[in-house]
């Protein structure tokens, strides 16, 4: 019998390679961003406050998890076995 793993059997290799949903890759691309400003502004070749380095530092971090987050979710196998079993 070959049926398809619920999310919550998957390895995290598996659930990485799984389809994404349109709300986490949406999510994801805000991460992206948040992580490129943050960024730019650590990087900046012009003396900043410390606020605002410290302020960068925190979007990165915010956007690398949020980015991480949104990559590891997968669409839940619960609608797929309900139409399956009609």
């Amino acid at each position: 019998m070959n049926r398809e793993k619920t999310p919550n059997e998957m390895t995290l290799g598996e659930r990485l390679q799984a389809p994404t949903p349109k709300f986490f890759k949406k999510l994801r691309t805000v991460g992206l961003i948040l992580v490129a400003a943050g960024g730019t502004i650590v990087a900046s070749p012009v003396a900043l406050p410390a606020a605002i380095v410290t302020v960068a530092g925190y979007l990165i971090v915010a956007g690398s998890v949020a980015t991480a987050v949104s990559q590891a979710a997968v669409d839940g196998g619960e609608n797929k076995s309900k139409n399956q079993q009609n």
